[in-house]
């Protein structure tokens, strides 16, 4: 069986199967030897027949034949399924699922291969009889079952583990990313008072980036909760509940900038900033073409 990769355990199993086969092939074979026998005894006793009697022997043999081929088959297939399960009970302690290609059993060198070790194999009726002091296919330790449903386990832990600590990890970069934003906020509301809007537009800036920060922490935290809890499509929903909170935000952050832009630019201080700026460029100007007068090339 060397052809088929089995190790040796495995190769006595398939013998003592074989040997199974054969010994309920072999007894299906004595009965229709004996249907044949037992028609010879009991109807051929006479020295001539008409059609019609030979007709009805030969249908009532095929009658009896056949019921003996298919009650054959019919164990045979059932005995072949009892088999599986043996194999798929065991394999499912374990937590395998097995599979098998139909195809594989119409293969003619497989079962030439078989055929021709069967015949090697078994060469006297001592093998046949031996196949009934053999024990039943063995159950696997239980043993296994238990080291494998523990490392299972610990492998679960370990995993819950890291993802609680990834988990802590993203709520802490998310309360500092929230915190930077108040920071933030309050920082442009200060600036707001005595800055124009050029640095106004470079913080407005600022905070667009800690969003698109939060809004990533946010979106990888609601990742790792979803591997353990949330659906795909629970997810979705959360993420455009996310966009549309967002963007009711940013909204909201637009229309205050433009009315904080509209009361500074309304505000006495704007305005006497906004004339010593323009006194201011006069002077430079002015100073600009006297130099021009006394330094032409330059």
């Amino acid at each position: 069986m060397a052809e088929f990769g089995f190790n040796e355990h495995h190769q006595n199993e398939a013998i003592n199967y074989m040997r199974f086969a054969r010994s309920k092939r072999l007894l299906r074979l004595k009965t229709i030897d004996s249907c044949f026998e037992e028609l010879k005894d009991s109807r051929l006793v006479e020295e001539t027949f008409t059609v019609d009697e030979v007709r009805e022997m030969l249908d009532g043999l095929q009658a009896v034949v056949r019921g003996e081929v298919e009650m054959e088959l019919i164990n045979t297939a059932h005995t072949n399924v009892l088999l599986l399960r043996q194999l798929f009970s065991q394999a499912e302690k374990f937590y395998l699922r097995l599979q098998s290609d139909i195809s594989e059993l119409e293969n003619r060198e497989l079962l030439e291969q078989v055929a021709e070790f069967e015949k090697t194999d078994f060469k006297t009726t001592d093998k046949i009889n031996q196949e009934t002091s053999k024990p039943k296919l063995a159950p696997l330790n239980e043993g296994g079952v238990s080291e494998l449903l523990n490392k299972e386990i610990t492998r679960l832990q370990e995993e819950n583990d890291k993802l609680k600590a990834r988990l802590r990890t993203l709520e802490s970069q998310a309360m500092s990313a929230l915190d930077e934003r108040t920071r933030a906020e309050r920082a442009l509301k200060d600036l707001q008072k005595v800055q124009g809007e050029q640095q106004l537009a470079t913080q407005s800036q600022e905070i667009n980036c800690l969003e698109d920060t939060v809004a990533a922490l946010r979106e990888d935290y609601e990742r790792s909760l979803s591997a353990n809890a949330m659906s795909q499509k629970d997810l979705q929903e959360n993420l455009i509940s996310a966009k549309h909170e967002l963007l009711r935000v940013q909204e909201q952050l637009a229309l205050a900038e433009k009315e904080l832009d509209k009361k500074f630019q309304q505000t006495a201080a704007y305005r006497n900033m906004k004339e010593i700026l323009t006194k201011k460029n006069e002077q430079i100007k002015e100073i600009r073409k006297r130099l021009q007068r006394y330094e032409p090339n330059e």
